[in-house]
């Protein structure tokens, strides 16, 4: 396994675990009154604020990749968190959480799709193999067999969640881009809170919130802006500065089926913060999500490279 690979696997899953805490960090929040979307808007504002300082310091001297990139970031902002965001909540309004979540992770296949028809990257048996077992186990995870509540306008709202998290994933495996990830963290945060922050204003997501109070995180009161706090830390700038960085040296496709650990650590989380045990049915789960990331790195065979001929020189006849 070269470096590059390693690197960006274990940056991969360190975001995939800050990912996962998310939910664990924000549920005490929700059972005190706050609205899912001021949680999350605070969780993604505190993100951008904590990330300014390193994005500022990394691109000192790269100022100028911001006359190209700024759409980037934009972009990145708008599909990558906004929508991302807004959608899941939307959804979960209509259908099961379970639900929402398998929708949205629908992302990783089109992922695949983009790459396919963007750039002719067919799809090799072993990634359609792969495919097929991350989100059946990723239906285990979320025991989405046992609800039956669909409604048309939440799945809608999911497969737009879906567009969102490709776009996560397209746009920070563009290597391309000059501008350094962790400013394209920091930028698209700043972008994704403001964005949430006006569909609040506009009463398009409910929004209620309250530091004062003390919220239960694994059986102690602590209060309600220590929460937030974690939350900002760990789930968004950990989270994304680790999962942009990592898409960049992975890809887009390899890195969206890693992001799937995300579920499995929300799994952890639960149980170790909330108590929430998880079933066997959701164990069996996580291995076919594993089974699934193997095939897809299996299929990410390097392209040959033809070794360079000798220069022919003519022989001078004396």
């Amino acid at each position: 396994m070269d470096r590059t690979l390693r690197i960006g696997l274990t940056l991969a899953l360190l975001a995939g675990l800050s990912f996962g805490s998310s939910g664990a960090l924000a549920k005490p929040l929700l059972e005190v009154g706050w609205s899912p979307a001021a949680a999350v808007a605070a969780r993604v504002a505190l993100g951008a604020l904590l990330l300014a300082v390193p994005a500022v310091f990394v691109m000192r001297g790269r100022w100028h990749t911001l006359r190209t990139g700024w759409s980037t970031i934009l972009l990145f902002g708008l599909l990558g968190v906004a929508t991302a965001q807004l959608a899941y909540f939307q959804a979960v309004q209509y259908v099961p959480v379970s639900v929402a979540l398998l929708l949205e992770y629908l992302g990783i296949i089109l992922v695949v799709a983009w790459l396919w028809l963007r750039h002719g990257e067919r799809p090799r048996p072993l990634t359609v193999l792969g495919a097929g077992l991350a989100a059946l186990g990723l239906a285990f995870v979320l025991d989405v067999f046992g609800a039956l509540d669909i409604n048309l306008v939440g799945v809608l709202w999911g497969l737009l969640a879906a567009t969102g998290l490709a776009g996560y994933f397209v746009i920070s495996g563009d290597d391309t881009v000059e501008v350094p990830p962790i400013a394209i963290a920091s930028g698209g945060l700043a972008v994704g809170a403001a964005t949430l922050g006006a569909a609040g204003a506009t009463g398009l997501m409910a929004w209620e919130w309250d530091l004062g109070v003390e919220v239960q995180l694994a059986g102690v009161s602590v209060p309600a802006w220590a929460d937030v706090l974690a939350l900002g830390l760990v789930a968004a700038a950990v989270a994304y500065a680790c999962g942009v960085a990592a898409t960049r040296r992975l890809g887009s496709k390899l890195a969206s089926f890693v992001g799937l650990s995300e579920v499995l650590f929300a799994v952890l989380f639960a149980w170790l913060l909330l108590g929430e045990l998880p079933a066997p049915v959701q164990l069996l789960g996580g291995l076919f999500i594993l089974a699934g990331v193997v095939a897809v790195k299996l299929d990410e065979r390097p392209v040959p490279v033809l070794p360079e001929q000798e220069p022919v020189t003519e022989a001078v006849p004396s």
